[in-house]
């Protein structure tokens, strides 16, 4: 039963990294309220399942390596720096190579080995998130509500802003790469199993990203974002979250 529900959201996923260009509608300054709603959701994910779970990775290292926790911990945590670094390292030189094309009267565009290498990380993380559809941590039909929920709200607002910040390479080539990653991560999901350790170093880098791709989307002043949604996104899911605690 697992198997095809999974591969349902899967499709989910994959629609609106393909079709996120014909939601017209979004297309509008300030921010539209299910955008800045949906940025809210994903911020509570990452405080609220995130972070938590990279203490539970934090004991696998620990059990699994016959680490100390304490260095356990700072290996965790020193990964999920180390991605967020990344990350900002190449959001920055993607926006440099674009100012510099501009400069040049070439448009708005940036070098295409900076394109692959966007696209690739944005796909790692997809690889992830698919494979994770059917091996978190936490279990239960809740669980994998919540957790699907905030995926596709997560992706409704990245795709978003990436397509209006990469408009052409996105269609091209981008969305198409990225929606193969997730559907490739949940065929990975249902074929083996990751050791856990494998998993915990992924997840750990990959947090990094998920925060940096999450906090970038609502803060830059441009988006001109929108208070009272993304609270309300934000108070919506860690209510659910408090909620499915107290249930279990």
């Amino acid at each position: 039963m697992l198997l095809p529900i999974t591969a349902a959201m899967t499709a989910v996923f994959v629609a609106i990294h393909l079709y996120i260009g014909r939601l017209r509608w979004l297309d509008v300054l300030p921010r539209h309220r299910w955008l800045s709603f949906s940025g809210g959701v994903a911020v509570s994910y990452v405080f609220l399942h995130v972070l938590p779970d990279l203490g539970l990775h934090q004991r696998a290292f620990s059990h699994e390596l016959n680490l100390t926790e304490t260095i356990a911990e700072s290996i965790v945590y020193s990964l999920a720096l180390l991605g967020l670094v990344a990350f900002y390292a190449l959001e920055r030189k993607v926006r440099l190579s674009r100012a510099k094309s501009r400069a040049k009267g070439k448009g708005d565009q940036y070098e295409n080995h900076l394109e692959w290498v966007h696209a690739s990380s944005y796909a790692a993380l997809n690889l992830l998130i698919g494979y994770l559809l059917l091996h978190r941590e936490e279990g239960g039909w809740v669980s994998l509500a919540l957790y699907f929920g905030a995926m596709a709200l997560h992706f409704l607002t990245v795709d978003h802003g990436m397509r209006e910040d990469h408009r052409e390479a996105y269609e091209r080539r981008g969305r198409w790469v990225i929606s193969a990653a997730v559907a490739a991560g949940w065929l990975l999901g249902a074929l083996v199993t990751v050791p856990p350790v494998g998993v915990g170093f992924l997840f750990a880098f990959l947090a990094g990203g998920i925060v940096l791709n999450t906090l970038k989307e609502e803060l830059p002043q441009e988006r001109e974002s929108r208070l009272w949604p993304f609270l309300l996104g934000a108070g919506l899911y860690a209510a659910l979250m408090l909620a499915e605690e107290f249930i279990a």
